[in-house]
Formats: C-alpha cells, sequence, structure tokens
C-alpha cells in the first residue's frame, strides 16, 4: 500500500469505525458489563484491545494506536498526555536504580533535565555522547547501560544521526534502542528498518498538527512492547479520548502538509544561504547540516523545522529582528500550520560533552503552510531591522 493510501486508511478497521468514515468518539470511565463470562473476558484481554477500564482505552484509542502501528510499524503504541511524557515513561519502563543509559548530547532540554533531575535520583545514570559518535559508541557502553536513546535530528542544531550503526553496537550488549523520532514524523524515517526497538513521538507537532492538542506516542516492536505497554499503564498514563480523536483527524492530512512544509522550508532555506547576514543552515537537506549524509541515506523526506547560523549579532539587533515580525512568531513549540522563529542565545548550556562553535547566533524556524515569498519578506524586513541596529554600532 502506497504511503498516501495509508494515511487515510490507517486504523479504521469496521470493528473501529462501525461503518462510518471516522472511528467514533467514545469516552469513558467506567466500562460496565451484563454478566460474569463478559467481564472476565474483558479482564483476561485487557490488554488486547478490549474494553475494560477507560484508562486501558476505548474504541476511540484503539483506532488511533492500531493507526500509528500501521504508520509507523512496530505491533503496539502507547499513548501519554505529551511527548515528554513519552519520552519519560519509555525510559522508566526499562530502567531501575543502578542502571545506566546513553542519552545523545543533542536531546530535548527536558529529556536532559529528566535525565539530570529524575533519573539521577532514582540511582539511573546518564552518559552524554556525541551524536555523531558513530562506531565510537562502544567504548560508552557499561555493563549495566540498558537504553541507548537517539534524537535525530538533533534538537535545535539538527545533527543527524547514524542510526543502523548506533542500533546495531547497542544490540550486541542487549541495550534498548529508543528514537526520538518526531522529526520525521510517522513518514519520513522508518525506525523499525533502521534498528531502533522503541520510537517515540511528540504528537503534539506534526501528527496533530495544528498546535491544539498535547500528546506523546511510543511504538515499540515485538520484544518490547508488553514491557513499555504495561509499565505505562502502571504509571497511570493515558490520554483524552477527545484529543485522540483530534490526533486521528490531524493524522489523515499529514502527508500534504509534511510535503508542503518541506517545500516551503526548502524554498526559505535557499534564500536564506544566499544572505549575506547567514554564516550557514542548519538543515538535514542542506550539506552544511552534520550528519546530511545519513539525511540522504535514510530519509524520505524533511519538513518545516530548520535552524540557522548568523555571521554576527547581539541581544538588541535580534530584538530588533523578531520584534516586528508579521508572519513568524515566537512560540516554543513547532509542527503546527502556522511559522514560528526563536533566537538561541545559549546552545553550550544545552550541552555536556560537545562543544558548540558558532560566527554568531542560532535561529530555529517553523516554516509553516504560508505562502513562501510572505516568508521570506517577513525575513527580510527583519533582517532590515537587525543590520540597522548593528550599523549603529
Amino acid at each position: 500500500m502506497k504511503k498516501d493510501t495509508k494515511i487515510i486508511s490507517a486504523g479504521r478497521a469496521k470493528k473501529w469505525t462501525k461503518g462510518v468514515v471516522n472511528p467514533p468518539l467514545v469516552r469513558a470511565s467506567t466500562v460496565v458489563f451484563d454478566s460474569v463470562a463478559e467481564m472476565k473476558h474483558a479482564t483476561r484481554n485487557r490488554a488486547n484491545q478490549v474494553m475494560f477500564y477507560g484508562r486501558r482505552g476505548t474504541d476511540t484509542s484503539f483506532a488511533f494506536q492500531e493507526a500509528m502501528v500501521e504508520m509507523e510499524g512496530g505491533v503496539g503504541c502507547a499513548l501519554y498526555p505529551s511527548g515528554t511524557a513519552a519520552i519519560s515513561n519509555a525510559i522508566l519502563s526499562f530502567v531501575k536504580s543502578g542502571d545506566h543509559i546513553l542519552m545523545v548530547d543533542t536531546a530535548y532540554e527536558p529529556t536532559r533535565d529528566f535525565c539530570g533531575k529524575m533519573l539521577a535520583n532514582l540511582g539511573v545514570s546518564t552518559t552524554y555522547y556525541d551524536p555523531m559518535i558513530g562506531e565510537g559508541i562502544r567504548d560508552l557502553i557499561q555493563p549495566n547501560t540498558r537504553v541507548l536513546f537517539l534524537e535525530s535530528p538533533g534538537s535545535l542544531t539538527m545533527e543527524v544521526q547514524d542510526v543502523p550503526t548506533l542500533a546495531r553496537i547497542a544490540h550486541e550488549s542487549d541495550i534498548t534502542v529508543m528514537l526520538d523520532n518526531t522529526w520525521a514524523s510517522p513518514l519520513n524515517f522508518d525506525p523499525f528498518a533502521h534498528g531502533v526497538d522503541i520510537s517515540i513521538q511528540a504528537a503534539t507537532k506534526y501528527i496533530v498538527g495544528h498546535s491544539d492538542v498535547m500528546m506523546g506516542t511510543a511504538t515499540a516492536n515485538a520484544a518490547h512492547w508488553p514491557q513499555l505497554r504495561e509499565n505505562s499503564y502502571i504509571m497511570g498514563q493515558c490520554t483524552s479520548p477527545d484529543d485522540i480523536y483530534l490526533a486521528m483527524r490531524g493524522l489523515r492530512t499529514i502527508g500534504v502538509r509534511m510535503r508542503q512544509h518541506q517545500e516551503n522550508a526548502l524554498k526559505v532555506a535557499n534564500w536564506l544561504a544566499q544572505r549575506e547576514e547567514v554564516d550557514h543552515i542548519r538543515h538535514p537537506a542542506f550539506a552544511t547540516c552534520p550528519g546530511h549524509e545519513f539525511f540522504k541515506r535514510d530519509f524520505s523526506g524533511s519538513n518545516g523545522l530548520f535552524s540557522f547560523v548568523l555571521n554576527r549579532g547581539n541581544d538588541e539587533a535580534l530584538t530588533a529582528l523578531l520584534d516586528g515580525m508579521h508572519h513568524f512568531k515566537m512560540g516554543y513549540s513547532w509542527g503546527g500550520f502556522e511559522s514560528l522563529i526563536l533566537a538561541v542565545n545559549n546552545v553550550q548550556g544545552l550541552r555536556s560533552v560537545t562543544q558548540w562553535r558558532a560566527a554568531g547566533p542560532l535561529m530555529r524556524v517553523h516554516v509553516g503552510l504560508e505562502d513562501p515569498d510572505d516568508l521570506i519578506a517577513d525575513l527580510e524586513q527583519g533582517f532590515a531591522r537587525f543590520n540597522q541596529v548593528l550599523a549603529k554600532g
């Protein structure tokens, strides 16, 4: 089945849709039974998409979970109230006190906070590693290493990792490989074909696609699904059926949205690459981005999120650039239909073992679904304000 067809059909088995186009929105806490036999059947099959209790899920969540498995691979998908919850609960499901994990140095800031504050307090140690380490990851593995965590591309600075090499080496030591796969979405990187055991999505981003729902998913292969499923349930993780319904609706248009995000972003990035204010582009599709060769080898497309480095700049000039934006707004998320921009002033403060060296400030943009010519005009006016401040000395 072609990818665009799968987007439309995933999670739409008749047992979920009941014969209508979209799976119905089923809200429930208590599930009631008419007989002892019926209750026993539900109890025995509570892990197998049978309604048992609201936190285990309803037909709405079962349909979405099935859709995610059809789209991303694996055998089961756990749902969480945010992407950060998906990351933290996936890790917690596979570690105990005295264990050790390997965490990519370019991980999402809340992931780092979780390692440094929560895991450390639970007696789980973390070693950060260079995202471009490749075969060198072998030297960091300890006898008690249980998880290798990847994020590719890396948060903010967009390094693309050699996932198959890292996964192969981890599996030699029976280490669980987890990947924050949010940037690629379920469309542009096949995690399980590249050796990943658990693929995590901040569904808040491109799956929902409209900046109005918080949700996370973790999809696992056969070896890891039972433990992920049961431990996430024990930790009380569940998601609102209303939010799941919106995520399922967003999933139906992810293909056309991602293609437009990609097209718009590449046009804007190519324009930025010609600007004298820009030192280089941190977009996986550009040769100036570390790991570009892995992007070309492993990914089937890109999206709207990338960064670029300025040749110079100060706080006053950056403020002038950002404060006057019309289409690019400032915000901490991405993946919706709108364009966003951020100046990242402390990249090195978000790293432990790698050095960030750049000519000037790092800017992160999410290119939305607006006309890219309007976005370019917005940036051009921003650069005019930026240069005017710098000219004053």
